[in-house]
């Protein structure tokens, strides 16, 4: 990988099993919240210790490279007569749920010599109390030895085990157990790192040696008042049967990954080309890892997304429809398990109003929203109306199948009119880009509605009620002529609101409109906004609308999409790619950044990087 990654993903598992780095043999790994999750990897050559990983007083081992793809995170260091490579791989894999869902992380160990002389190395990894605290200090964790036959393995927990007693946002896990496990003999105990408890395995490394890092967060989730486990805990399995399924299978899966990897990385290069490809291989990891496979007492799948360093909602809207077309492009079901908790929870009394839900909780806690009396005030009427519809439609013709919209077409239906009664020209509602603050009139807002119009009427058209379609459709094309006509800048771009004459914004929502082929807007539409952002674009990106200089790089993905040439794709996801490359914030992947000097805003390790992959839904 060419990008400077503006951190390196190490364990990317779920929103609280998180090791990253931003400088991998010298500073110490990280939650990706920035706090620390004191990681130290060191080999010894011949009698010397040198460190490859974190941070101590033994001397480094040089590093000469280091690459990333979708899985793995590959580091080459040489020194002492050794050329060592250290493969972290996470092999969360998207198309099967199993491997979306089970915890368990690798490090491949490997040393040739560059001398032409025999070495003996040993290699150790040693992890801190932090893993099984929210932070070093605030309880204790304790360790002991695990029987997996043919593993050496030890585990670190806290020792007081309150499961799921808190959410919250900037929060660790404190439950459950983390799990150390070598493939084969190995030493393993405890020792003291940095004043910190932890756990360590050291073993000889005989040209090659398999670490497997592993939680079992016992169960992972509220939902509506049930605790409920993760997916992978399906006919019982326990974490040791999935540790000892792990190593067996390491050359295997990866394999899979690679296969996987590859494929992604030859049609972004096609589709978008190398930066473009670079941004999507970097995103991957950080999406699955922002989610949680689990299953309720019904059997029903639920992909619960945290709402990561904005305000740690669960299942929010907002942050679902951004991150989609990865789970478009490769597992429906996944999104359909996003959609769930929001379609119970709108379907239960607590829920009053004739609007979609923002959210359906605070992770890892989904039990409804908890605003208290304020809770109107957080709600995005017309946003999270066109979200849900647009989803569900798309959802349905991608699988060719519309028995998810027929499941919850009350809910789609009433949504549907509330998109009619007040989506023509939104009043002053909450909307997701309102950084800048609220205003009525929005444009964006406007065309969220009419898209959502049009996948309501798709969906009416595929369940056979084909006159209710074809009225719901008109409707929408009115809507959008009446845009057209009244958006309309003097250059041919259009505006933030309808009465802001020269304003500009991010026209996200039109890229539907050209996914579907429903021709509701014109060429001369899309080719406006797209000479109007290359007029606006700053050396980083395009400001998300004419009031402030940042952007968000979702959406800078997707008005690219509406270019109709490659070259004027390439133009969008090149500058995204810069502000990454130059970004001086280390944290995984922000997506909200200005525009004029690459500095992160505020949010990271978001979903919503997801939506970076909407070119590929494109034919």
């Amino acid at each position: 990988m060419k990008m400077r990654m503006p951190s390196v993903p190490l364990i990317t598992v779920d929103p609280y099993f998180s090791v990253w780095t931003d400088n991998i043999n010298k500073h110490t790994p990280t939650h990706w919240t920035a706090s620390d999750n004191t990681v130290l990897g060191t080999v010894n050559i011949d009698g010397a210790t040198y460190r490859f990983l974190g941070d101590s007083d033994d001397e480094v081992m040089p590093l000469v490279s280091l690459d990333a793809d979708a899985f793995s995170t590959t580091a080459i260091y040489e020194g002492a007569g050794i050329r060592l490579t250290a493969k972290f791989t996470s092999p969360m894999l998207v198309t099967d749920l199993y491997y979306a869902s089970r915890p368990v992380s690798y490090l491949k160990l490997t040393y040739e010599p560059t001398d032409g002389n025999a070495h003996s190395v040993a290699a150790k990894m040693s992890f801190s109390e932090e893993l099984v605290l929210n932070k070093a200090g605030e309880g204790r964790a304790y360790s002991k030895n695990v029987e997996i036959d043919g593993i050496s393995c030890i585990k670190m927990g806290s020792g007081s085990q309150k499961v799921l007693w808190r959410n919250g946002d900037d929060v660790r896990i404190d439950w459950g157990y983390f799990y150390l496990a070598v493939n084969g003999e190995a030493e393993t105990g405890n020792e003291v790192i940095d004043d910190l408890y932890a756990v360590y395995a050291q073993t000889q490394l005989n040209n090659e040696a398999l670490f497997l890092f592993a939680y079992d967060d016992i169960d992972s989730m509220v939902y509506f008042g049930d605790n409920i486990k993760a997916y992978w805990k399906n006919g019982g399995k326990t974490i040791e049967e999935a540790i000892k399924e792990a190593a067996d299978e390491y050359d295997e899966l990866l394999d899979r990954c690679n296969t996987f990897s590859d494929t992604l990385r030859k049609e972004a290069e096609l589709k978008g080309g190398e930066k473009y490809a670079e941004l999507l291989l970097l995103a991957y990891r950080q999406v699955m890892a922002a989610h949680k496979l689990v299953v309720d007492k019904d059997g029903n799948n639920l992909y619960i997304s945290k709402e990561c360093f904005s305000n740690g909602c669960a299942a929010t809207v907002d942050v679902t429809y951004p991150s989609a077309p990865m789970y478009l492009l490769y597992n429906t079901e996944l999104l359909k398990g996003m959609l769930r908790p929001i379609f119970r929870y709108a379907g239960t009394k607590d829920w009053t109003f004739d609007f979609a839900p923002h959210d359906a909780g605070c992770y890892p806690f989904v039990n409804g929203q908890v605003y208290g009396e304020n809770q109107l005030k957080y709600q995005m009427p017309v946003e999270e109306c066109g979200n849900m519809i647009i989803l569900v439609s798309a959802i349905c013709e991608k699988d060719n199948d519309y028995s998810f919209a027929q499941e919850n077409i009350e809910l789609l239906e009433k949504w549907s009119k509330y998109l009619i009664k007040y989506g023509k020209d939104p009043e002053n509602q909450l909307c997701t880009d309102d950084f800048a603050g609220h205003l009525s009139h929005n444009c964006n807002l406007s065309l969220k509605a009419i898209m959502g119009m049009t996948g309501f009427a798709k969906i009416l058209k595929n369940i056979g009620r084909n006159d209710e379609a074809e009225e719901l459709f008109n409707k929408a094309k009115e809507y959008a002529d009446s845009f057209l006509t009244d958006a309309e800048n003097s250059d041919g771009s259009y505006r933030l609101a309808y009465d802001r004459e020269g304003t500009f914004s991010l026209k996200y929502n039109a890229v539907w409109d050209k996914l579907w082929k429903t021709n509701l807007f014109s060429a001369d539409f899309f080719s406006g906004e797209i000479e109007r952002y290359k007029k606006e674009a700053l050396p980083y990106g395009v400001p998300l609308d004419s009031r402030e200089k940042y952007t968000k790089s979702d959406w800078l993905i997707w008005v690219a999409c509406l270019a109709d040439t490659k070259e004027d794709f390439e133009f969008f996801a090149d500058i995204l790619w810069n502000a990454y490359n130059t970004m001086r914030t280390r944290v995984p992947m922000t997506d909200w950044y200005y525009a004029d000097t690459s500095e992160m805003v505020g949010f990271r390790h978001r979903s919503v990087q997801g939506g970076l992959f909407i070119k590929l839904l494109f034919e």
